[in-house]
Parts: structure tokens; sequence; C-alpha cells
């Protein structure tokens, strides 16, 4: 197995990182911050495990108050944030791992029950999310409908992803990568449903419709640089209420303006219902990190090797299995390794080490066994 394309290490050159695999930890949501979003101590245990992965890439984090979309969910936009993240970047470098931040704008995804600052999130349009959604402590509400964002909502916007990023590099994470997939803000401007505006921003035009993204993009890489930051997109995914009845046009647009960039990546996600990987890998020139399992089993060894063997990625992230499996390039790398540990779904979204930082690696099992 050490011939396996998983496992042949591969230079992210605009970020200047040496990864010694193929395999991205993907970014996952694991309410593991304090109510003011400081990312708790036990953080920087969990990444630490994983810093095999050739890159980790954070859970989402909120940029600012206005963008958080749920309870004890980390941010990055105060100096306490920062120092919390700096702990976890340290112990990541120190176990000689990789990792980005992903900057996780909620938009209309929030309720005022989870927000620090008890107020109605705001979104390219007044179209809640479909509900009842989670609020803090396990109980459930209605969705809001959210504030429409004005022209000056949308520049705050772009400047509070401008400052996370920064901060982001202050904390010591070798990148940033923005979240414009799975129903978050930039999604929400680039799909039908959830934008419905008559401005430059939308009006139906797919020109309108990446603005946002572009200048979102655009304003991070020449603040931080682009070969730190990194992009990932979900076209046509349908979690939480999103509708794209035609995402090629969309999609291949907002290439064509960003490819040129020199971003260090794309993140890029499949779906049934449009081949993304088939239809874009050709139109970016750059690194591109296919996702392969949202919305389905967890993505084994096998799919990721055929995506890269295929050439339609040069990278493939994995989420479930490095959650219950820390060491999984290792556990990869070994022959006659235990079938792999299965994510223990009652404790995935609770708020200490279980089901966090307890999964057993390779060599646990080893001094387990009798």
């Amino acid at each position: 197995m050490s011939n396996s394309s998983l496992l042949r290490p591969y230079s992210l050159a605009p970020a200047g990182l040496a990864l010694p695999n193929r395999m991205v930890m993907a970014p996952m949501t694991r309410y593991r911050a304090t109510e003011d979003g400081t990312p708790l101590p036990v953080v920087a245990d969990h990444y630490a495990q994983r810093a095999g992965a050739g890159l980790i890439v954070t859970e989402g984090i909120w940029p600012s108050s206005r963008g958080q979309s749920g309870w004890r969910l980390p941010g990055l936009e105060t100096p306490a944030h920062v120092e919390g993240w700096r702990r976890v970047t340290d112990a990541v470098h120190r176990a000689d791992g990789r990792i980005f931040a992903q900057l996780m704008h909620g938009g209309r995804q929030g309720h005022p029950l989870n927000r620090i600052d008890a107020d109605v999130p705001a979104g390219p349009s007044a179209v809640a999310q479909p509900g009842p959604v989670h609020v803090r402590d396990g109980a459930k509400a209605d969705a809001v409908v959210p504030r429409v964002m004005t022209l000056d909502d949308i520049r705050v916007a772009v400047d509070d992803h401008v400052a996370a990023a920064r901060n982001a590099l202050d904390a010591g994470f070798d990148g940033v990568e923005l979240h414009g997939a799975n129903s978050y803000l930039i999604h929400q401007f680039l799909a039908d449903n959830t934008n419905l505006r008559d401005d430059r921003y939308g009006r139906g035009s797919v020109a309108d419709r990446i603005r946002f993204a572009v200048e979102v993009v655009g304003a991070v890489a020449d603040a931080i640089g682009a070969g730190r930051l990194g992009l990932r997109l979900s076209p046509g995914n349908p979690q939480f209420g999103m509708a794209e009845a035609d995402p090629g046009p969309v999609y291949r647009a907002l290439l064509a303006e960003l490819d040129g960039l020199g971003l260090a990546y794309l993140h890029l996600t499949d779906d049934d219902r449009y081949p993304a990987l088939a239809d874009l890998r050709p139109r970016w020139s750059g690194t591109l990190i296919a996702n392969v399992g949202e919305n389905h089993e967890p993505t084994t060894r096998a799919q990721g090797e055929a995506v890269l063997d295929a050439g339609r990625a040069d990278l493939v992230s994995y989420g479930r299995a490095f959650l219950a499996n820390p060491d999984l390039p290792r556990r990869f790398a070994t022959a006659d390794a235990p079938p792999l540990n299965t994510v223990d779904e009652s404790r995935l979204y609770t708020h200490g080490p279980e089901g966090y930082t307890d999964y057993p690696a390779l060599d646990d099992l080893a001094v387990s066994r009798p």
C-alpha cells in the first residue's frame, strides 16, 4: 500500500507547504468553543492528534459576530479568539502538521438564541432556511426570516472576512479557506432560491450572482496573499434548503474570474445531480481538493485513490474517517491495520473530549491487545 496515490507527497507550492500525503482533513463543525467563541483547550489536542494529514482544514469559524451561525461555534474576531487558536496552531505545528482556518459566515444561517448579539441574522434575501432549527442547550425553534443585507452590510461582510483572515495569520495558521459551500453566505449569493436581489449582487444575472464571491476572494487575497487562500464550493448541494437548478454556468463563470489569482487551492464537493469535478477540473489550473463523501457514506481509501488516479483532483478530503481515526494516513499505509473506527453519532456535538479526542489510534489498539 506504500504505492497508494493517497500517500504520495504533494507540493502545495502557492502556500509554500510540502504535504507528506494527499489526504486533507475536511472542515467539520464540532461545537467545542466557549460561549464567546474561544476554542476550548481540547481543540488543540484534537487537531494535533490529526497532524498526520497532508493538510488540516478547521471547522467553520465565524469572522465576526455578524456571521455567527451557531452557539458555541468558534470565532476569529477578538484577541481571545486569536490566542485560543494560537494554542491550536502551535500544537499542530509541534506535531509537524499543517493547518488552514476555514472562515464561515452564516448569512441567513443563525438564530437570535444562538448569537452573542441576540440579533436576527442577515442574508442576501429575506428567505428563511427550512425549520425548525437547533438552538442552545439542545432545544429547537422556528427559523427566523433573515434581514436583507444592504450594500453597506455587504461591504462590512467583505471587511469582516479580511480582518478575520489577518487574525488567522496572527494566530499562526498556514492559510485560510473561505467557506463558499453548504448553504453559508457565499453559497447563498450563488444559489437560485436564496438570492432574489434586484441590484448588482443579483438580478438573475450570472455576473451579478457571483459578484460577492469574487469580491470576498479578491479582498482576502489582497490582504494575506492569494497563495495562502483556498475556497470551498459545493455546486448543487441541497443542504439546508438550497436550490440550484443549473449550477454549471454559475460556477464556470466564477472559476473564470478566480483561476488566474494564484489561490492555494479550490476545494470542491461533487454532487450526484451536477458532476462538479468532471465539469470544473478542466477549468481550474491550480490545486484542486476533491470531496466525494458529502451527503453519502464516508469516503473510502479506494474512492479517494480513484479520484486521484483519474486526474479529477490533486488531493482528497476526508471528514468522518478523520474524526474517528486520528491517524488515518497511517492506517491506510498499514497493510494489516484493523477496520476503521466509526463515528459515535451520539457524542458528535457534545462539548468535551468524549467523542472528540478519545478515538483510538493504532498505537492505542496495540497497547490494548493481550
